[in-house]
């Protein structure tokens, strides 16, 4: 149900009662113009000497004009209900628009921003978590993804107890990712056709990407790094750096156990998609949209950049830190500063999301609603109107439309951005959506 106006219940109440007051009182005057005109008929065919016995001409006249009065009886009742109508139930068919899916795309981060090239390292996290992983945050604090290493034979981390049953956060991290992105029969994870022990993930929050990462608005640029690292720093080397984008502007994704898989290779979002060497394209990783998790191929960040790495150097030592996670946030935190004027660095990404909608429009005519329940519109213990001309051309104005069920509770409430002029001259057309 729609409602439109404000106002107190109690007059509401009152209104209504003298609506259904009045509607009651027309059926009666209808069903006694009914008994009237039966009865004349009858009384005319009884007579013993009558004027000539009706013909059935005249007894169809009476049959239409007996129709005409109860027509114009109802067209009284319908001018007098529209008058001080609260309540107008859709029909579900002019009405109501339902089952509407629209994909609503948004930045990733805090404030629905689609880039985040200012980042720190949560140093909420123990040493030993951090030995795991690296929560990064936006200037602000607020969490936006995490970074991790992982090697398929648990090299490049020490091992966290002293037994030497090779229990390393590196092995820990891949053997989680494979189990989570892989089919129960693959172990490890394939670039370009090529099996590879060394990988680094970013994982963005799951709240950020409600239903998925948006393919096709994805970009990673890292920079040039030296091999030194500790756990807090890796040294810059050059402004070198390389930008990594899913191939989804070529092809459909590859479906697997994980929902849609796309490639990440060289390219560009920065004035517009741009992949490069689109026929001999190099690649970094793949991309999990479902899961917003981007896996990259640690062996293909290692190559130098004349090969179409960052030298990044990873550390696959057994037993031994190797700092791998302080060099891939150096290399993506320190981006920004090495792209040149136009591009952006860090990390661009949209979040993606299905939304059903149901749009109910509500129509109010020239001769409804036009009648105000606010206590303003009235004065006096009568409650008159408080501008005489408004009894032949009231003016009000629409704020709002609630909905309603047949219980007539009130279920949700639509603000208009601006208060609607409604008289008898003006018509509206109100169109509510609502998301599900």
């Amino acid at each position: 149900m729609a409602f439109f106006g404000r106002g107190r219940r109690r007059r509401q109440r009152k209104q209504t009662n003298r609506l259904r007051e009045a509607v009651s009182a027309a059926n009666e005057r209808a069903q006694e113009a009914i008994a009237d005109a039966r009865e004349r008929v009858e009384r005319t065919e009884r007579r013993a000497i009558p004027a000539p016995r009706p013909s059935r001409i005249s007894i169809q006249q009476q049959a239409e004009d007996l129709a005409d009065e109860i027509i114009a009886e109802r067209d009284r009742e319908r001018r007098i209900s529209r008058l001080g109508k609260i309540y107008t139930r859709f029909d579900e068919v002019d009405d109501v628009l339902s089952n509407n899916v629209e994909t609503v795309t948004r930045g990733l981060f805090s404030g629905n921003v689609a880039s985040l090239t200012t980042m720190a390292k949560d140093s909420t996290l123990t040493a030993t978590q951090q030995r795991y992983y690296f929560q990064v945050n936006d200037s602000d604090g607020n969490p936006q993804f995490s970074l991790a290493y992982g090697h398929f034979g648990g090299s490049g981390s020490a091992e966290v107890g002293s037994d030497l049953s090779n229990d390393t956060p590196s092995r820990a991290i891949y053997k989680q990712y494979a189990q989570t992105l892989l089919s129960p029969t693959d172990k490890k994870f394939t670039f370009n056709n090529v099996d590879s022990d060394s990988i680094y993930i970013i994982n963005f929050n799951r709240a950020r990407i409600r239903e998925k990462l948006d393919p096709g608005n994805f970009e990673v640029t890292l920079r040039h790094i030296s091999a030194s690292a500790t756990t807090d720093e890796a040294a810059i080397s050059s402004s070198n750096h390389i930008q990594i984008i899913d191939d989804s502007s070529l092809t459909s994704a590859t479906l697997g156990e994980s929902g849609q898989v796309y490639n990440l290779v060289s390219g560009s979002l920065d004035g517009g998609t741009s992949i490069h060497q689109p026929t001999n394209m190099v690649h970094y990783g793949l991309l999990y949209p479902q899961f917003g998790v981007a896996v990259l191929d640690a062996t293909q960040l290692d190559k130098k950049i004349s090969a179409g790495g960052i030298d990044l150097q990873t550390d696959t030592v057994s037993f031994v830190e190797g700092f791998n996670n302080t060099k891939l946030f150096t290399a993506l935190s320190s981006s920004a500063g090495a792209v040149p004027a136009g591009k952006t660095g860090g990390i661009q990404a949209r979040s993606s999301e299905q939304v059903k909608s149901t749009y109910y429009f509500v129509r109010a005519k020239n001769a409804e609603f036009n009648y105000s329940n606010n206590p303003s519109y009235v004065t006096g213990s009568l409650g008159q109107l408080v501008f005489n001309s408004f009894k032949t051309n009231p003016q009000t104005y629409i704020t709002s439309v609630g909905l309603y069920n047949d219980r007539r509770e009130l279920l949700a409430v639509a603000k208009l951005s601006q208060p609607l002029l409604k008289n008898y001259t003006r018509e509206a057309l109100i169109k509510v959506k609502l998301d599900f």
